[in-house]
């Protein structure tokens, strides 16, 4: 278990059911914390946005949550206001048992880009520093889960392949939006790049 970690994504009250951006499904809590207790090394990241930011809806005139717009590092999906630094909605969920983590990984907090990945922004150049501290701690298989599965766990997944490691995402641990059939799509982008689908 040393050469291996637990990433749990974004499990925060804004993600969660009566949050600003709530995913429907199962209550995946009791399960995360389940495995939490498996692991030697676990690493939580944190959407942890400042107000204003770019990829809120909020910040485009005439534009409204799920709309895409353009952006210098490419297309972004724009969001109800989510995660905002220092709010009880970036607050990771009160019943996760999360103080055994050894890192905590922020992301989506400059102003002028969003961030899904736990290993780069949206543009996918900016790196979080991740993969190296991963390295560094010779940790070499990943297992992912969290929220959520079609936008930040499989982007994270996606990036965490492309930079060598071994990696598994929890499906019966994860949640997803779905828009516009993203599950399927980022479900099958995983298993075309070698994510194991547990």
């Amino acid at each position: 278990m040393a050469e291996e970690a637990l990433i749990l994504i974004d499990v925060q009250n804004d993600f969660c059911p009566g949050g600003a951006l709530a995913v429907d499904g199962g209550e995946i809590i009791p399960e995360l914390n389940r495995r939490v207790q498996q692991f030697e090394h676990v690493i939580l990241t944190q959407d942890w946005h400042p107000a204003g930011h770019s990829s809120f809806a909020s910040s485009h005139p005439g534009k409204s949550p799920f709309e895409t717009v353009a952006m210098p590092y490419g297309e972004q999906k724009l969001w109800p206001d989510h995660c905002i630094q220092g709010s009880t909605g970036a607050d990771f969920h009160p019943q996760l048992e999360w103080t055994k983590a050894e890192l905590v990984v922020r992301k989506g907090f400059r102003a002028a880009i969003d961030s899904y990945s736990a290993f780069f922004e949206n543009d996918h150049i900016t790196p979080t520093g991740l993969g190296g501290y991963l390295r560094e701690r010779s940790i070499r298989h990943l297992t992912i889960a969290g929220l959520t599965t079609d936008f930040c766990v499989a982007y994270s997944a996606l990036d965490a392949i492309g930079q060598g490691f071994a990696v598994t995402v929890l499906l019966e641990a994860s949640r997803g939006i779905d828009l516009a059939g993203s599950m399927a799509e980022m479900i099958g982008r995983m298993r075309g790049a070698g994510v194991t689908l547990a």
